[in-house]
């Protein structure tokens, strides 16, 4: 069987047909057969990342080739759970269209919806609900734990927000950013490291927040940092070059000039 037998009708029966053959104890790939959730997992997490990094670019072409990699890891597990006999694809499918048809009453039913902000209460209220259901009494008791700790900080305090915990203005939550990093400070000087975990992470934490109450996406922030980061520090590598070193050969002090140097010449750029 080859991917090149099926044209592009839609159909993920052709998908479906080669993963279970990709399987196949005894005419499947050996790798593909010894896999199991666990081993998955960080490569369907890996696979959504990079259908956000496409989508931050804006390269529809890896985009569309990272949907179809991130949809082949769903169909990837689908099949290892048909094998335990647990779900298969289609239970997968029946699953996610009735929830989506549950939580839009106003558009499969009668309810009468306004605005986005009255559509996120409603939301918010079915998910009570089916947590309810599940026997999940707690706001946050379905915030996954497997979300990097970014992420998972972010969705717990919108989460907490929406029934009301939250402070009222950025301008209070900076004021606790403020007392966090004097927190670290001393637990620094204490020496201890549990400690130290603790007040950085309460630093984090709070970090996190302010951004939400600014209205900026933390993990978008920190990507940008990140970005700007790597894009300053070549810099200094590429003068370091120039004058025939290395970082490793270089005093701090000349590289925090050369950290400037990048800093202006991005300004001016900005500027131009």
């Amino acid at each position: 069987m080859s991917a090149d037998d099926h044209g592009p009708t839609g159909d993920l029966s052709p998908l479906l047909s080669i993963m279970a053959r990709l399987r196949d104890p005894e005419r499947g790939c050996p790798w593909d057969i010894e896999q199991d959730f666990a081993s998955i997992a960080p490569y369907t997490i890996e696979e959504a990342y990079e259908v956000a990094e496409a989508i931050r670019t804006g390269d529809m072409d890896a985009l569309r080739g990272e949907l179809g990699d991130l949809l082949f890891q769903t169909v990837f597990h689908a099949r290892m759970a048909q094998e335990d006999g647990a779900f298969d694809f289609d239970d997968v499918v029946a699953g996610v269209v009735e929830k989506m048809v549950r939580r839009h009453p106003h558009v499969f039913g009668d309810a009468d919806i306004g605005d986005s902000d009255a559509q996120t209460r409603s939301w918010e209220a079915l998910k009570a609900a089916e947590r309810k259901q599940k026997a999940l009494a707690g706001v946050l008791d379905d915030v996954p734990l497997a979300l990097p700790a970014l992420m998972r900080a972010h969705k717990l305090q919108k989460r907490a927000a929406r029934v009301g915990f939250d402070w009222p203005s950025a301008e209070e939550v900076l004021a606790k950013v403020s007392e966090e990093a004097r927190e670290v400070s001393e637990a620094a000087q204490s020496g201890d490291p549990d400690k130290i975990a603790d007040e950085v992470g309460d630093l984090i934490f709070n970090a996190v927040n302010l951004a939400r109450k600014l209205g900026a996406d933390p993990e978008e922030a920190l990507r940008r940092c990140n970005a700007k980061f790597e894009r300053r520090f070549r810099f200094i590598e590429q003068e370091l070059e120039k004058r025939g070193k290395t970082p490793g050969q270089s005093t701090l002090e000349e590289m925090d000039a050369l950290w400037d140097a990048a800093k202006a010449a991005e300004a001016a750029k900005s500027a131009g």
